[in-house]
């Protein structure tokens, strides 16, 4: 397996690129920034994106679909309650006084326990609300490997107090949807170094 992910953009969103050996197709999950940065990445790895997918709507990880789709035709992905924030990716960048170009529309809306393929890697979608309505985590059972977008970090978690999130949720979201995966699966999350489910319990003061 093809597995590369580093910080894209200002705010430092971790972007991957997660790609299949044999059939060179894969998927970028978040690609927030810094697009042609990715791009050569997915060229240099010879990757075929069949998928581009979304953990949130936030700007700071869907600013580079636009161009992604643009230059590779994988389908854009993300849940259906945070769809609406791909419109307003360039408004929302604004107030935070950056730049970023409107997404375009979803191909695919995401729902709890669907499951995605490219070549022989398997994403199994799990909704976890809280940092965003739609924010969700994809997780490679084989590789035991979970990306969290910004639900989850090492030593925190995601903010709350932006419209829609929701602290509780956000919380009973990792309890009941991380945590059981095991303690031994790898955290790969929206922003900071990898950690795992095991290290977050025992050392994760929001736990």
């Amino acid at each position: 397996m093809i597995l590369e992910g580093f910080p894209v953009g200002p705010i430092q969103a971790n972007c991957y690129i997660v790609g299949d050996e044999e059939t060179r197709t894969g998927v970028v999950i978040d690609p927030g920034d810094e697009a042609e940065r990715i791009l050569e990445r997915v060229r240099a790895n010879q990757l075929e994106v069949v998928y581009i997918l979304n953990t949130h709507g936030h700007f700071d990880h869907v600013g580079g679909n636009k161009k992604l789709k643009e230059a590779t035709g994988g389908k854009i992905a993300i849940h259906s309650d945070d769809a609406s924030y791909l419109d307003r990716i360039a408004e929302t960048a604004a107030v935070w006084g950056m730049r970023a170009e409107n997404s375009p529309p979803p191909d695919i809306l995401l729902s709890d326990g669907q499951v995605l393929e490219a070549g022989g890697l398997r994403f199994k979608v799990l909704h976890t609300p809280g940092h965003s309505p739609g924010s969700v985590s994809f997780v490679m059972e084989v590789a035991q490997i979970v990306f969290t977008g910004d639900l989850i970090f090492a030593g925190s978690i995601g903010r709350t107090d932006f419209p829609g999130g929701d602290y509780n949720k956000l919380i009973r979201s990792v309890r009941e949807k991380i945590f059981p995966l095991g303690d031994d699966f790898r955290i790969l999350s929206g922003h900071g170094p990898v950690t795992t489910v095991g290290h977050e319990k025992l050392h994760n003061p929001f736990f």
